[in-house]
C-alpha cells in the first residue's frame, strides 16, 4: 500500500541520516595550526574518534596541564600503519594540531611525531607532514 511505502522510505532516510547526525563537528577547533609537545598518559583507539591525553609543561611554566588530541577512527590510523602498539603511555609526542577555540587544553590532530621520529597524519588524511614540522 501506499502507507506502507512511505513508512519505508521514512525509516530508510533515518537510517542513513543517524550515523551521520552521530559523527562530532570540527566546529569547535581553530581553522590554524598550534604545535604542542608532551609525554603521553593515555592512548585510546576508539570508533568515530581516537583520543590522545599527553601531559605538556606550560612555556610560562607552571603546573603541567593534561591535554587531549582527538584524532580519526582506530580504522583510519590502522589504514596509515598505526596500530596499538605504535604509541604508548610514556613516549615523547609532538603534535601540530587545530586547538580549541574555547581556549582550554585540547586540539584537533593533525600530525604527530613520536620520540622525533616521522611525522605522520592522525586525521586520517594521509598526508605528508610540513617541512617545517
Amino acid at each position: 500500500t501506499m502507507r506502507y511505502g512511505f513508512f519505508s522510505a521514512a525509516i530508510g532516510v533515518m537510517v542513513l541520516v543517524s550515523p551521520a547526525a552521530a559523527h562530532h563537528s570540527h566546529g569547535l577547533y581553530q581553522d590554524a595550526f598550534t604545535d604542542v609537545q608532551g609525554v603521553v598518559k593515555e592512548v585510546h583507539l576508539l570508533v568515530p574518534h581516537s583520543f590522545v591525553y599527553i601531559e605538556v609543561k606550560p612555556a610560562k611554566g607552571g603546573a603541567p596541564e593534561v591535554w587531549a588530541l582527538e584524532a580519526t577512527s582506530r580504522q583510519g590510523l590502522e589504514r596509515a600503519g598505526l596500530t596499538k602498539d605504535s604509541l604508548k603511555v610514556g613516549d615523547t609526542v609532538k603534535a601540530r594540531c587545530h586547538s580549541l577555540k574555547d581556549g582550554s587544553n585540547g586540539c584537533l590532530l593533525g600530525f604527530l611525531k613520536i620520540n622525533n621520529g616521522p611525522a605522520k597524519d592522525w586525521d586520517g588524511g594521509d598526508l605528508p607532514a610540513p617541512a617545517d614540522f
